[in-house]
């Protein structure tokens, strides 16, 4: 007779396997969430004031960065954010609209090139309702996609993998940028 298949954690073997992603935790916590609107609680105010290695940025603008999701989609998925801190595309300057667009095609370009990435997803979630998770400052993103890489994990298991450190895949693309 076979044994019933049961999730009881670090016991006895019960015929499951799992993937441990223990990093996610924080984002699930709601950890780094900004605690209100305000520029002060804002994250993507404070990156730019941390060095990139700390801040995950990968390349500084004049009115935009480029910088790498803590929470990330997929290996090499990256934002663009203006300094600005404003939450709604439409308050964009010309000159921010410009770069925005402008960084956006070279992160594709940079994440293709390190990383044969075959597609990508591009956009911006307007508003809570949205599915913004930080809905007070405008950020547009940069999800690289590669063939079969919808498969049951991130479907049924809910769970991506991603194959390297962030803070390597930060180096990797800040110095393909250059």
């Amino acid at each position: 007779m076979d044994e019933a298949v049961r999730q009881d954690g670090a016991g006895d073997p019960d015929q499951l396997d799992r993937l441990w992603t223990p990093h996610r935790i924080a984002y699930i916590r709601g950890e780094n969430k900004p605690a209100d609107s305000s520029a002060g609680e804002c994250p993507f105010c404070r990156v730019p004031a941390l060095d990139d290695v700390e801040g995950l940025v990968v390349h500084r603008g004049d009115t935009a960065y480029v910088v790498l999701n803590l929470y990330p989609y997929s290996p090499g998925h990256v934002m663009v954010c203006p300094y600005r801190h404003i939450a709604d595309y439409t308050e964009t300057t010309d000159e921010e609209a410009a770069e925005i667009a402008r960084l956006t095609k070279t992160a594709m370009e940079v994440v293709r090139g390190v990383s044969a990435a075959k597609g990508f997803n591009i956009g911006m979630n307007q508003g809570a309702i949205a599915g913004a998770g930080i809905s007070a400052h405008l950020h547009q993103h940069v999800v690289p996609r590669w063939p079969g890489d919808q498969n049951f994990l991130p479907i049924i298991g809910r769970t991506r993998t991603l194959p390297e450190l962030l803070a390597d895949t930060r180096a990797l693309l800040a110095d393909a940028w250059r």
